[in-house]
């Protein structure tokens, strides 16, 4: 019997090879489907109206051809206060993010590090009120902060006032705690050793110590990850600004898109309006996402 030749490594390259190069073209494919849609919004905020319409149909949609100018552009400050939108949403975002890294972490602490009767329960609470969308209790929450008091500083005296219609906190207060940031917290806190908050006692540290020196800057791919989810909603809030404020001068840049599709409609000026307001974030993302996924990959099963 002859015996059988032993199977050649070129004779296995081809396949992998093959593999490999169909995994990339179904890569590129899906990029390319899912980024026509920015390509598009970009290319047409410097045409105008009757190119944009006459062009749909054909790739010069997608492509910068044709009568190009930054009219779209010029026009978006004149018809609405961009700058002052842009502004506001950068105010509430970074605001939303540090207290919300402080609060969501601080709750996460203790209910990962300390030991209390209860804690796995409200920890199921906090998880179970993921399920609970927001449109449901929007309503009620517009009732309630416009119940609620605030301190109000008049020349030297404090005054005591009900209600935060109208105001920058309502867009920020209501979504400091963030459920969602306090399991990815607390999951990560999770694999970071007990012993340490151990020795860390027995050399008199406290509670607030251990979480201020040893946990929180053990935890920088946690705080990255809380930190882009929380920018995210932040940025993108539309229907909770549209609800509480009325105040032009404290809308974010989302509201700011209702001010096109009012009298004249510019479809060129909304692509202009619509690319200001994404493509910085889309950079940002573009930039950062390999530290992204990695803090996701590390934070999120953990424990």
């Amino acid at each position: 019997m002859t015996p059988r030749s032993p199977r050649s490594p070129a004779t296995s390259a081809p396949p992998t090879a093959a593999r490999r190069l169909t995994g990339h073209a179904l890569r590129l494919v899906l990029a390319l489907f899912f980024a026509f849609p920015v390509v598009f919004m970009l290319v047409s905020s410097f045409k105008p109206d009757q190119q944009i319409f006459g062009d749909l149909g054909s790739p010069r949609a997608f492509l910068p051809v044709g009568s190009l100018s930054l009219e779209n552009y010029t026009a978006v400050f004149d018809r609405v206060p961009a700058v002052r939108f842009l502004l506001n949403s950068l105010g509430v975002s970074a605001i939303t993010i540090l207290l919300g890294l402080l609060v969501n972490s601080l709750a996460a602490f203790a209910l990962s590090r300390m030991r209390w009767p209860g804690r796995k329960l409200l920890l199921t609470v906090i998880i179970a009120t993921l399920i609970v969308p927001f449109e449901t209790f929007a309503l009620p929450m517009v009732w309630w902060v416009n119940k609620l008091p605030w301190l109000e500083l008049n020349g030297f005296s404090l005054t005591l006032t009900e209600g935060w219609l109208d105001t920058y906190r309502v867009q920020v207060l209501p979504f400091v705690a963030n459920a969602f940031s306090i399991f990815l917290f607390h999951q990560y806190f999770q694999s970071i050793p007990k012993e340490l908050d151990e020795a860390a006692l027995i050399d008199g540290a406290g509670w607030f110590g251990i979480y201020r020196r040893i946990v929180m800057p053990l935890s920088g791919p946690a705080i990255a990850t809380v930190a882009i989810l929380t920018f995210l909603p932040a940025w993108n809030s539309y229907l909770w600004p549209l609800m509480v404020v009325q105040d032009e001068e404290l809308r974010p840049v989302m509201v700011g898109i209702q001010y096109f599709f009012q009298l004249n409609v510019s479809w060129g000026q909304i692509m202009a309006y619509s690319s200001m307001i994404t493509v910085p974030v889309l950079a940002l993302f573009l930039a950062f996402q390999r530290s992204f996924i990695n803090s996701i990959a590390s934070s999120g099963v953990k424990g």
